[in-house]
């Protein structure tokens, strides 16, 4: 067995690493610091944020606001934009040199690829697109839940031996926290020691995105095989009630909607007020995306749609004949 970087016996604390963009936390930071607030309690040990940057003095605060006992920061003008060289070189001397117990990271394009380089260079596991996070009562070695096979198993992953235990989880699946207006913990500052050898890429353009995300939608009016394709009646209802539409993966594969919009184990999880489902079978790898959800409402021409088991609200009919009438009486009331 290849020796990790340090023994269990050295490790304490839970950390978070608190992916910014231009100083700003993204909302998968400030999630995992909601869920890590709790297991730190539950442990009795203390929660530490990673923030590396430049100027990000204003994420450090909220991060402390989030519940974080400590925020390590470290600052220079080559971290300001990740990239894989120089995030994993000063990410892995600060885990050696404090050496936390567990450590968890948003799935994300970035936090993927620094997790997967930080475990293989210090020698420990990685817990991979986690849907979820618990610790075993018996010894408190963080349990990590990850489905596979289209979501037709779960398996519970633990890492008993190597530090820090690791593992990324899949933005939207916890709730952010609420801020504190007056936070107590302390911002602790490190060196950062970079040489241009060491760093092997540079940044010469970015081109940022500014698309849908349909983790932060109050609704979603969201569709699968049972719309044949035809997501027109979703759309209308979406816009009335100012909805984001969303689908299943098998809507997404035939090509009837983007991929942006999949909701799922392979897709996005949300936390909407309302989710309108319509023509959707119900299989794990779909309702773990709209399981957070407050009020699901589930359309479905099979009355044993197993979609029916997560719902508030159940219309056994074909959609086609419900969202033409719910869409008519919608615009009755807001021209009424």
């Amino acid at each position: 067995m290849i020796p990790p970087s340090y023994t269990k016996a050295e490790a304490s604390g839970i950390w978070v690493f608190l992916e910014q963009e231009s100083g700003r936390l993204e909302g998968v930071a400030l999630e995992l610091l909601g869920r890590g607030r709790q297991l730190a309690n539950e442990a009795e040990t203390l929660l530490s944020g990673v923030l590396l940057g430049s100027d990000v003095e204003a994420a450090a605060q909220v991060a402390l606001a989030a519940g974080a006992d400590r925020v390590i920061v470290a600052e220079h003008p080559a971290l300001a934009v990740y990239t894989t060289d120089a995030y994993t070189k000063v990410v892995g001397e600060i885990v050696v040199e404090r050496r936390p117990d567990i450590f968890l990271l948003g799935a994300t394009p970035n936090g993927r690829d620094l997790a997967g380089r930080l475990a293989v260079r210090l020698r420990t596991g990685l817990t991979a697109d986690c849907t979820g996070l618990e610790l075993e009562a018996e010894t408190g070695l963080l349990l990590g839940r990850v489905t596979g096979f289209g979501g037709g198993v779960v398996a519970i992953i633990k890492c008993p031996e190597h530090r820090p235990q690791m593992a990324t989880v899949r933005p939207g699946i916890f709730a952010p926290p609420e801020l504190t207006a007056k936070p107590w913990g302390l911002i602790e500052r490190v060196p950062v020691r970079l040489s241009r050898h060491e760093i092997r890429t540079e940044v010469v353009e970015r081109a940022l995105h500014e698309g849908l995300d349909l983790t932060k939608a109050e609704r979603i009016v969201a569709g699968g095989r049972g719309t044949h394709g035809d997501f027109g009646p979703l759309r209308e209802l979406a816009a009335l009630i100012g909805a984001e539409v969303g689908a299943t993966r098998v809507a997404v594969d035939e090509g009837w909607i983007e991929r942006e919009r999949q909701i799922g184990q392979t897709g996005y999880v949300t936390r909407p007020k309302l989710a309108v489902v319509c023509g959707v079978s119900g299989a794990m790898h779909f309702t773990v995306g709209v399981e957070a959800a407050e009020c699901v409402v589930a359309i479905n021409s099979d009355e044993e749609a197993p979609i029916f088991e997560q719902a508030d609200y159940v219309i056994v009919d074909d959609l086609f004949s419900v969202l033409p009438s719910l869409i008519k009486q919608v615009r009755a009331l807001e021209s009424g």
